[in-house]
């Protein structure tokens, strides 16, 4: 890679079939382009083939489109082309736990998560400061019944005021309309506990801890209009056993929910999870 080159990441799907991995590279090829990682799937189930591609090339980014458009009318692809670890606009969503937020905000000053944190918006005023502390900027958008459309409103112009590209629910304990969900489609990710269907409502560490159970997971997935059955980006487990008091378990359930949605909006800010139907191919 010479000091004019660009690292691009170009992200596909299609329907399978032969010559798809010869035209891409091919076309990548014929702009000086040498692809440094490059992985593909083809899903048996669905007849639909998955690629991503990492390629350094002289070429600007409108030659390399230039350059994809007519493999996408031939193939009949849903494609993207970003600048590799280009840090993605990002809109968390808050209530009052502060666990996954603090963890996002923490690896985005460190440089680990290619994520720009733009702004937090919480129901609640509680992370407030916290938001404050890491020089965010927050958004109190309180959420009543009466209120709920005029809030997801307000939610959707941050997302068109700041550019948000992916918005990240960091245990944000409201449910969202079918509205908002498809509005965001694509481009929002949740975290919670993978005790559902079990222990639902308030407290279900503790009512984890009353069934005795041995194993704390955490889900990360994609929201749609169906409550916590988005497409599946990420889960976590720990090993837990009798001696785990409510306490602690709620301590390693936070843990567990940290790593699992770290993990998701770093393979999503990456590129690397793509949409197969009601599941997804995550490039690792």
């Amino acid at each position: 890679m010479t000091a004019t080159d660009t690292r691009y990441v170009l992200s596909l799907s299609c329907p399978d079939g032969p010559g798809i991995v010869h035209a891409v590279s091919g076309a990548l090829a014929s702009l000086d382009g040498n692809i440094t990682e490059s992985q593909q799937f083809g899903d048996p189930d669905t007849g639909l083939f998955f690629m991503r591609v990492e390629v350094t090339s002289p070429a600007p980014r409108d030659q390399i489109e230039a350059a994809v458009v007519p493999l996408a009318e031939r193939f009949g692809m849903d494609w993207k082309l970003d600048v590799a670890g280009r840090a993605m606009r990002t809109l968390v969503l808050v209530s009052k736990s502060a666990h996954c937020v603090n963890d996002l905000l923490f690896r985005e000053r460190a440089r680990t998560l290619p994520i720009d944190i733009v702004a937090v918006a919480g129901n609640h005023a509680t992370l407030a400061p916290l938001a404050a502390f890491y020089g965010k900027e927050f958004h109190h958008v309180p959420v009543t019944a009466e209120t709920k459309p005029a809030a997801e409103a307000r939610l959707l112009e941050l997302v068109d005021e700041l550019d948000v590209e992916l918005v990240v629910l960091a245990r944000y304990m409201q449910i969202l309309s079918p509205e908002l969900s498809e509005a965001l489609r694509g481009r929002a990710i949740n975290i919670h506990h993978s005790f559902l269907p079990s222990f639902k409502g308030a407290r279900p560490y503790f009512q984890a801890h009353d069934r005795g159970v041995k194993l704390i997971g955490a889900t990360a997935h994609y929201v749609t209009s169906d409550l916590d059955e988005g497409p599946i980006i990420e889960q976590e487990v720990e090993r837990v056993d009798h001696t785990h008091t409510p306490e602690s378990l709620t301590a390693v359930g936070a843990d567990v929910e940290r790593r699992a949605l770290a993990r998701a909006v770093r393979w999503h800010a990456e590129h690397r999870v793509l949409l197969d139907g009601h599941r997804t191919i995550v490039f690792r």
